[in-house]
């Protein structure tokens, strides 16, 4: 009789196996299951992403190279997004998605891998120092060479004419590697969150949709907590060790010229990512769909169905074998459908210009902590890990748990995230009054004789008091008199002898002193900048609190401002749509902003360091007053764009 009915109208089979069958498939992996798959993904590729940004310094430092082309690097990534994030978005939607992800993190992984190359195929990282004789001498070191030929053959250390291969060895091949590795790690992360989050929408319950997404976006920013803080340790370990007697070493973390073991969090990122492919591919294609899910279409019969069958609280759509031809032969007219919806160009225009800003802060703002307050690179990750990125996990979660618990729709939605967003761009302004005055440098920021507002040419680093030694103007190998003044190296300061080896070297006799200092001494430096000032380390916590108050507020609106895109598309259209909204703020704000974030900052570079086969290296100290003038703040801008974006809602009567 079941089978008869079933033929007559032509719809479900509703024989007692598919019963079976459903209730069997209810009770085995579902959303829960794929609700952690997919956190532990989105945790796996935030770690491995934040733990790239935190390496920028030393990756800087280990090649020579400018942040510009760190820049390049880090916006590879986004290329690979680039390169496939439209047609996952549109076919992988309707082929089997948790396997898709999970060839993608398989790729992540690789690329992972393959950043950590450059260490493995690369010599050992060589100091710029000018400390030339044996550290284990304890005098008989002439800082300052008087003869000529000493002078050209080590006080003008960095050659004009390098030998051939020498700079495509250190430099260019490590730029293949590190931007190949990220193109993979881009095309590998694409799937996850247009493909993950179109599937937990479309078969959660609509009342606890944001709240998952919420959730998976949570957990997405715990990764960059573990990933800063796996930055801060490998910081802390030397470049080559194992291979280096530490106690040869003169320069310490905080020196410009340190490098930690960048390479070794690689391969722990990489490690991890690939763990996370494992549980993507064991899911099923699909999940038993919500009641208040049902589609209007179905015939009475199946209605009657669900209708007869209380104890069951799911029902499934009977899968189709896909048609590629078909899904082709669709795509443009989809596309454009959803292009033409004038409420999510806006939404396009608010990202966008507010993920330019968020970027370069992220990628940049370790950096910047570290040059701006004088701080570690292994610090400066540290708090970025445990104070600001928290800030922002908990403000993406509140905004969900806000959704929830006051049950805001689209309307409700979009003034939440207009009223954050603004608030958080008026706390933004009180960082304008929280500068801190550049370092005194001698011949660099002051003048020999204490003058602060010296041009920095290269000729400025020599004095009278240097002139008698064949010093270098291209080394960089600071040390710190008692004046408190810093100088580019122990010869540009004048020393004529020294005591001790390795960090606890110093140098004795160093003229450059007496024209600071009213009471004769011993005249004496130690290796190592001077500390800052008092006054800059005592704004550094409000900075510190100030960002993380900003940061949450901002962050408050992500969640809400993330439903209201996939609210007002049409649930045919939500991972394109998903997905052309991950492609327009690749294209337009990943790609771009580290590259001219970087090139701006490295028109603050006061001093560069140079290659040991010759050529411009990584910048060894910024004009911290120009470095700390931001970049004009989007935050108002995206303000008015989502209250526009809620005028059109409101106007079109869309909800």
């Amino acid at each position: 009789m079941e089978k008869k009915e079933s033929s007559a109208t032509g719809s479900w089979p509703l024989d007692n196996s598919h019963i079976s069958s459903a209730v069997k498939n209810s009770c085995h992996p579902n959303l829960k299951t794929f609700l952690a798959a997919l956190s532990f993904a989105s945790f796996a590729q935030a770690l491995s992403g934040s733990y790239m940004k935190s390496t920028i310094t030393q990756l800087e430092r280990r090649f020579d190279i400018s942040s510009y082309l760190i820049g390049i690097i880090d916006g590879s990534f986004e290329v690979g997004n680039l390169l496939v994030i439209a047609f996952v978005s549109y076919f992988g939607a309707k082929l089997h998605r948790p396997k898709i992800i999970s060839v993608g993190c398989i790729l992540m992984s690789f690329g992972t891998f393959l950043m950590a190359m450059p260490h493995f195929i690369s010599g050992r990282y060589k100091i710029e120092t000018a400390i030339r004789s044996s550290v284990n001498s304890t005098n008989n070191l002439s800082p300052c060479p008087v003869s000529s030929a000493e002078s050209s053959s080590v006080g003008d250390r960095p050659s004009l004419l390098p030998p051939n291969g020498c700079v495509r060895e250190s430099s260019v091949s490590m730029l293949a590697y590190m931007f190949l590795g990220n193109v993979l790690r881009g095309i590998g992360e694409t799937p996850i969150q247009p493909l993950g989050i179109s599937y937990i929408d479309d078969y959660a319950e609509s009342k606890n949709a944001a709240l998952y997404i919420g959730c998976v976006q949570t957990i997405s920013i715990i990764g960059p907590v573990f990933g800063y803080l796996l930055g801060s340790l490998c910081a802390k370990i030397y470049v080559d060790i194992g291979y280096m007697d530490m106690e040869t070493v003169t320069i310490t973390p905080s020196d410009a010229r340190w490098v930690g073991a960048w390479w070794l969090g690689y391969i722990i990122a990489g490690i991890i990512t690939l763990m996370t492919a494992v549980p993507f591919w064991f899911l099923p294609k699909s999940l038993p769909m919500p009641v208040d899910k049902h589609d209007a279409s179905c015939t009475p019969e199946q209605s009657r169905f669900l209708k007869d069958s209380p104890n069951m609280k799911h029902k499934f759509r009977p899968e189709e074998p896909p048609n590629l031809h078909q899904m082709a032969k669709e795509f443009v007219p989809t596309l454009k459908s959803l292009l033409g919806s004038p409420v999510y160009i806006v939404y396009l225009c608010v990202t966008i210009i507010q993920f330019n800003s968020l970027i370069g802060m992220v990628t940049y703002k370790p950096k910047y902590i570290e040059q701006h307050y004088g701080q570690s690179a292994s610090k400066a990750n540290f708090l970025m890990g445990m104070i600001n990125i928290p800030a922002v996990a908990l403000g993406m979660f509140s905004g969900g748990v806000v959704m929830k618990k006051f049950r805001l729709g689209v309307m409700g939605a979009a003034k939440f995230a207009f009223g954050t967003s603004l608030l958080g761009y008026l706390l933004s302004l009180f960082f304008l009054a929280m500068g801190c005055e550049n370092p005194k440098v001698a011949g660099v920021t002051v003048s020999y004789t204490g003058v602060e507002g010296t041009s920095y040419q290269e000729k400025s680093l020599f004095s009278d008091c240097n002139s008698q030694c064949s010093c270098s103007g291209r080394e960089w190998d600071p040390v710190c008199g008692e004046n408190g003044i810093t100088y580019a190296s122990p010869c540009l300061a004048g020393c004529t002898s020294s005591s001790g080896s390795a960090k606890n070297m110093v140098f004795d006799n160093c003229r450059c002193l007496a024209l600071t200092m009213i009471h004769s001494g011993n005249m004496t430096v130690t290796l190592g900048q001077c500390p800052r000032k008092d006054d800059c380390e005592k704004i550094f916590p409000y900075f510190l609190a100030l960002s993380v108050l900003s940061s949450f507020i901002i962050s408050l609106g992500g969640t809400p401002g993330f439903v209201l895109l996939i609210r007002f598309i049409k649930p045919e259209l939500k991972s394109l749509a998903l997905g052309i909204h991950t492609l327009a703020t690749r294209m337009l704000a990943g790609i771009p902003a580290p590259i001219y974030f970087g090139a701006i900052i490295d028109t603050t570079c006061l001093k560069w360091g140079y290659k040991l086969c010759g050529g411009r290296g990584a910048c060894r100290i910024y004009n911290t007053s120009a470095y700390s003038v931001p970049g004009p703040d989007t935050g108002l801008e995206d303000s008015l764009l989502l209250l526009l974006c809620s005028g059109i809602c409101s106007a079109q009567k869309t909800y």
